[in-house]
């Protein structure tokens, strides 16, 4: 992968890291919570990781992104383009 394509998908991973941030923030949950449920629902992820995943430093799985949007009960558009009804 090209150089520009490195800078694109880092600048997607953080722009979708922080719209998790702030729709997490919004129900009031902390990473602690959301780390434990993506855990009861068979993911195994840390509170660490999802501070990364919000900061843009760790990559989402498609699996997670599904688990984060029935969690935070939002939608995709939320998630991708920070759009949260």
């Amino acid at each position: 992968m090209s150089a520009k394509g490195d800078v694109v998908n880092k600048e997607i991973e953080k722009k979708v890291g922080n719209n998790i941030r702030i729709i997490r923030e919004k129900k009031n949950m902390t990473q602690d919570v959301l780390a434990s449920k993506l855990q009861l629902s068979g993911c195994d992820i840390t509170r660490s990781a999802v501070a990364k995943i919000e900061v843009g430093q760790r990559h989402l799985y498609p699996d997670e992104i599904i688990l984060i949007k029935e969690i935070l009960n939002t939608d995709f558009n939320s998630i991708f383009y920070g759009e949260d009804k």
